[in-house]
This record gives structure tokens, sequence and C-alpha cells, in this order.
């Protein structure tokens, strides 16, 4: 395995892990400065930028097969969880059965509007981020990296908070946390920016891995 694989395995590992813990979490609103968001938006923002780091140097492919893998890896943990659930509760499980059901028992509705938002919003990202990559060539980072974002966290936002909340809170309220919930994560998104100018750095030139050339990024 060369150096450039050995990097991929490790956003990979990375993407995976923000992906599965922003689906464990995003069932817990907060406030701030009065509005309601999901804890989703902490780790979550995160895949989007490592999308973007993968799509710069792995092209298309390598972003739609980092995509595929996470999609697999979650379905993979919402199986076992919801085996988890049907499973007999000993009476000497440290974990009494009402406490387990209380932390995972929505979480099969979750992760069902979770997964639709991320299929749908990381494919869009991705096709954005390759029209602005072919548009911009190898300049203004920042742009495709934002660019994609936009259309593609509204669509996430949107998607999640309706397959989730639909039927159980009034429409209002869905709006309005879906609203909330993309301003927040476009905010993170953005706020995160450096970490693609950083990661791009680090590999380009303290690693010497190099971008895909725009023409084959699309391969």
């Amino acid at each position: 395995m060369d150096r450039k694989q050995r990097f991929y395995l490790w956003l990979t590992a990375l993407f995976v892990a923000a992906l599965v813990t922003g689906d464990f979490v995003g069932g817990k609103f907060w406030v701030l400065f009065g509005h309601s968001l999901s804890a989703g938006i902490i780790p979550f923002p995160l895949t989007f930028v490592l999308t973007d780091i993968v799509n710069e140097f792995y092209g298309t492919e390598g972003a739609r097969r980092l995509t595929f893998v996470g999609l697999g890896a979650a379905a993979f943990v919402w199986g076992i969880i919801t085996l988890s659930l049907h499973l007999p509760t000993s009476p000497d499980s440290p974990i009494p059965d009402a406490v387990f059901r209380g932390a995972f028992g929505t979480s099969s509705r979750l992760y069902i509007a979770s997964l639709t938002a991320y299929l749908i919003g990381q494919m869009i990202d991705i096709s954005i981020f390759l029209i602005l990559r072919r548009l911009t060539g190898h300049r203004l980072l920042w742009l495709r990296a934002t660019g994609s974002t936009v259309l593609s966290q509204m669509i996430d936002s949107l998607s999640v908070s309706f397959v989730f909340l639909l039927g159980t809170r009034p429409m209002g309220f869905i709006i309005e946390n879906a609203v909330n919930n993309y301003v927040g994560k476009l905010i993170m998104a953005v706020l995160l920016t450096p970490l693609i100018y950083l990661g791009h750095a680090i590999l380009r030139r303290h690693f010497q891995v190099a971008e895909v050339l725009v023409k084959d990024a699309a391969a």
C-alpha cells in the first residue's frame, strides 16, 4: 500500500467516525440563542470537509467510494442496534432495558432519516464540487468547498428533519428545525474550511501527495 492509499484509509476512518457519531447524537436537540438545534450539526459537517479533501486528491470516484463505505458502515451499526433492541434483556444487565430503549429506541427512524439525507447530500456535494473544480482548476479551493456545501447541506437538513419528525411534530416546528440545522451546519462548515486548507497543505507539501488532474476528477 503506497502513501496515498494509506492516507485514503485514514480519511475514510475519520469520515465513518464522524458520520456514525452524528447519527448517534442527532436525536438530541439543544438550544442556542433560543433556537433548537440537533447535536448532529457538531460532527456531521466534518464529513463534507473530508469529502471535499478526498474529491480534491482522489477524484469523484474516490469521493463516491467514501460515501458508500460510510453508508455501509452506518447501515451495519443500525442493524446491530435493531438486533440488540430485540434481544431479551438479562436481569443481570448493568443497563436496564428501559434505559437502553430510551437511548436507542428511536434509532430506526432517525437512522433512516439521517442516511437518506446523507446519501442525497453527499451525491449533490460531490457533483457540485466537480463542476466547480472544472471551472476553477486548482484555484479557489474555498469556493469549491463552500459552494458545494451550500446546496447539499440544505437538502440534507430538509430531508432529515422531514423524515425524522413528520407526524410527530407540527409542520412549523419541522421547518424551523430544518432551517436552524441548515444554518448551523453551514456555519460549522465555513468555520471548518481552514481544515480543508490544512489537510490540502499536509497532503501536498509535507507528504507530497498530488491532487488529481482536473480532467481525471470525474474518473
